[in-house]
């Protein structure tokens, strides 16, 4: 208990040990029903605490006035918001009765936010590209603690959370909560995880959010390089679709080379058919051509024997000239199938070099690939 003329004293070194206390604090004195000074520190603060404020029957600040003895409350975040802890003082006059209360007020920080000045440095430089740990209370962001690497300087003391974002979900559905944020909100990709911290009076409650923010530029450009990857292969998968399609026309190509020299071979036969023919009538002719000599000789007989060699030979001669016809259509069928095949065996040789471009392209994708695979490897090196 604290006597009634010794809180002028208090009320004037107040304002120099108030901020020596950690994490900030508040200072009331009260009259019998209100808040009829107030103190704040730096560091924290609640506005719906000030003068005029009627005390809460059942309070801490009243129970010390009704039991005259020092008590100690924990006050729920409904009341003012956030948790606090206050120390209650009552104030006495020089008859014993209670005339008012001093009380110290502090944030009651969870377990996790009171050790939080000792691991999250520890955390935060663990990550290679760095993280940002911060808490929250029901509504605002409470403690931060960046790593060298990576700060969001958005996130301050005091300032209240999106109602639609991460910790507002854990928060409601008090489980782990995880978003991915744009670059073009913090300037580069970020993952931010945010885990619901419950009462250690009440595991059922809520009281506010752990969270870790990590930049993923890595991440995305691992995206962006896959992308690329997938693209590379699916170029791949359609040179060699190419090739196998140049291969079946060269195939095919090839089939019909084959046939066409096939049937100049056949060709070929029947000429030297023709031919052996055309031996057979020269050899015929020549003995036509003895006995016509011979019957010439007979010449006295009036002639009739050499008329009808002679006529013979005329026969002979015009099998010849349908043999020459024969062979001159043989040889122009020659002549077409040998255009023809030609023309395929030039069909083969686009099909070849048409097979050779894409071959060529297949190469250079894979060089690719070769490139974004090195980089992918350097990359998870350094992670």
């Amino acid at each position: 208990m604290i006597k009634q003329d010794k809180v002028a004293a208090f009320q004037e070194i107040a304002p120099v040990i108030i901020n020596t206390f950690n994490r900030g604090a508040i200072l009331t004195v009260t009259d019998t029903n209100k808040i009829i000074w107030k103190l704040a520190s730096n560091e924290f603060d609640i506005p719906e605490v000030n003068v005029g404020l009627e005390i809460r029957p059942g309070s801490g600040p009243y129970l010390a006035m009704q039991e005259k003895r020092i008590t100690e409350e924990k006050v729920p975040n409904a009341v003012y918001g956030t948790r606090l802890l206050t120390r209650n003082i009552p104030i006495i006059d020089d008859n014993g009765d209670a005339k008012g209360c001093l009380t110290f007020i502090f944030p009651r920080l969870h377990q996790v936010g009171a050790s939080f000045p000792l691991f999250a440095p520890l955390i935060a430089d663990m990550f290679p590209e760095g993280a940002f740990i911060f808490m929250t209370d029901l509504d605002s962001y409470r403690v931060r603690q960046p790593s060298k690497e990576f700060d969001i300087q958005d996130i301050q003391w005091g300032i209240k959370f999106k109602s639609d974002g991460v910790a507002s979900r854990a928060i409601a559905t008090k489980r782990l909560a995880v978003e991915e944020v744009e670059a073009n909100i913090y300037g580069v990709p970020v993952l931010i995880m945010s885990y619901p911290i419950f009462d250690e009076d009440d595991p059922n409650q809520v009281v506010g959010t752990f969270c870790i923010a990590q930049p993923r530029q890595t991440v995305v450009d691992l995206r962006i390089m896959a992308t690329a990857l997938s693209q590379s292969l699916e170029e791949i998968s359609a040179v060699i679709q190419e090739l196998a399609a140049s291969a079946s026309d060269i195939s095919s190509n090839e089939s019909k080379l084959n046939h066409s020299i096939q049937e100049v071979s056949d060709l070929s036969l029947k000429i030297k058919e023709v031919l052996v023919f055309i031996k057979q009538i020269a050899d015929e002719t020549k003995m036509l051509g003895l006995n016509a000599s011979i019957e010439a000789a007979r010449a006295g007989e009036i002639g009739r024997g050499f008329g009808v060699v002679a006529e013979e030979i005329r026969k002979l001669s015009d099998e010849s000239k349908n043999t020459v016809a024969q062979i001159r259509t043989l040889t122009d069928s020659i002549d077409y199938k040998v255009e023809e095949t030609v023309k395929n065996s030039q069909i083969t040789l686009d099909s070849s070099q048409e097979q050779a471009s894409a071959i060529q392209e297949l190469t250079a994708s894979i060089e690719e690939i070769s490139a974004m695979a090195e980089k992918l490897e350097k990359i998870a090196i350094n992670q």
